[in-house]
């Protein structure tokens, strides 16, 4: 058992709590609050950080840290199957080296979680997973996977294929994406007949396995989200309009527009993963890229988080992104949910991680200022898991 005391820890779920204490044991908190409200076990190690503010660790629901890695070239590059526009098969974990350059980026960030997403050359990419950043193995690492299906809309997908198969349009692109959601419910349908028919005691043979179809059938039943890569309004409608035929839980993902449609994305209750923040305006779905998006969003009540798509932008700028958009308008209390509370609930891991709380995993940061999101802020400690993975003291 450990108790960290004399800091002013931010739980994020409730209001900050000055000279707190958070008591934790092994993989999880046990308890946080007032020296009134925690009684410290008297075998327990006392860590004593008077001055200092704990935060949960920050969370980058949309990333491809381990699975595009840094500095090595192609060799690094396996977050895009491109022999075909359809590979709900894939499964990020298998693709990514643990020992990646920017698990330690995002540890150095105060980035304890990460969503690893395949890319958006496919329309379907493959399945989502949320890991933690410091461990050996991918095993260790593990958070949850799957927690996501990958789907893009837009120009990558025609860039990618356009010159040598579908799509080559976007309504090639929705036509993807419907046919073969269509083909997980009837590949669902005949599972349900089989199982019936064999509980009943009837002879009946087991359909053929599509592992594809197998992920999917995840996405129809709304097992997991299904993430849509959107960034221009009409792409956005497309995400919508598809997800709501098939009544899919499901995020847009980058978002860079949606700060013109706030009042439509707030009417239906849409997560948005808004991001890159710090970019260029690289293609022509980028022209309308702003860093207020986010404060319009929380104007409308449209829930959110911020990501880097690293390595897009790199991980550790995650709280950078976030500083900038509270220069632009975004309130510091929306801001400090956006990367916790938000990215947990968008990731399916908001039972484990994203607050301070009695039996969530111990993932916190402990900084030398009150305001995280501040250049000039440092992150002196990182503890994943209850064990310190960082050391800046």
């Amino acid at each position: 058992m450990k108790a960290i005391i004399g800091a002013t820890i931010h739980p994020v779920s409730s209001p900050p709590i000055p000279d707190g204490i958070l008591l934790f044991e092994e993989q999880f908190i046990k308890k946080v609050g007032t020296r009134e409200q925690v009684q410290i076990p008297s075998d327990a190690e006392i860590i004593e950080l008077p001055g200092k503010h704990i935060f949960p660790g920050f969370i980058d629901p949309h990333t491809h840290v381990g699975i595009d890695e840094e500095g090595v070239g192609k060799e690094g590059d396996d977050y895009n199957e491109t022999a075909d526009p359809v590979t709900p098969y894939l499964r990020a974990i298998d693709g990514i080296y643990p020992q990646d350059k920017g698990f330690e980026d995002a540890l150095m960030g105060g980035i304890t979680a990460v969503g690893i997403t395949p890319g958006s050359a496919n329309v379907i990419g493959g399945e989502i997973a949320a890991l933690h950043t410091y461990g050996r193995t991918v095993e260790e690492k593990l958070i949850r996977a799957p927690v996501g299906m990958k789907f893009a809309t837009g120009e990558n997908p025609k860039r990618v294929h356009g010159d040598k198969r579908s799509p080559t349009t976007r309504m090639a692109v929705a036509y993807l994406i419907r046919q073969t959601l269509y083909k997980a419910i009837d590949y669902a349908n005949k599972w349900s007949i089989h199982n019936q028919k064999a509980e009943e005691g009837e002879a009946t043979t087991p359909p053929e396995t599509d592992l594809g179809l197998e992920n999917l059938m995840k996405v129809v039943d709304t097992s997991i989200k299904a993430r849509f890569h959107a960034h221009r309004i009409d792409d956005i409608m497309t995400a919508i309009r598809i997800a709501e035929e098939f009544g899919l839980d499901y995020t847009i993902d980058h978002a860079t527009e949606a700060h013109l449609i706030a009042d439509i994305l707030a009417s239906r209750d849409v997560y948005c993963v808004v991001g890159p923040v710090i970019s260029s305006r690289s293609k022509v779905e980028l022209r309308n890229r702003t860093a207020k998006t986010a404060a319009i969003l929380e104007q409308h009540n449209v829930k959110f988080a911020i990501a880097t798509d690293h390595p897009v932008l790199p991980i550790q700028y995650l709280r950078t992104s976030m500083g900038i958009a509270i220069s632009k308008g975004l309130s510091f209390e929306t801001a400090l949910k956006a990367n916790t509370i938000n990215a947990a609930r968008i990731l399916g891991i908001d039972d484990l991680v994203g607050t301070l709380e009695a039996g969530k995993f111990a993932d916190f940061v402990v900084f030398d200022e009150s305001n995280p999101f501040s250049i000039e802020t440092n992150v002196l400690q990182v503890y994943v898991e209850g064990t310190k993975a960082l050391d800046n003291l």
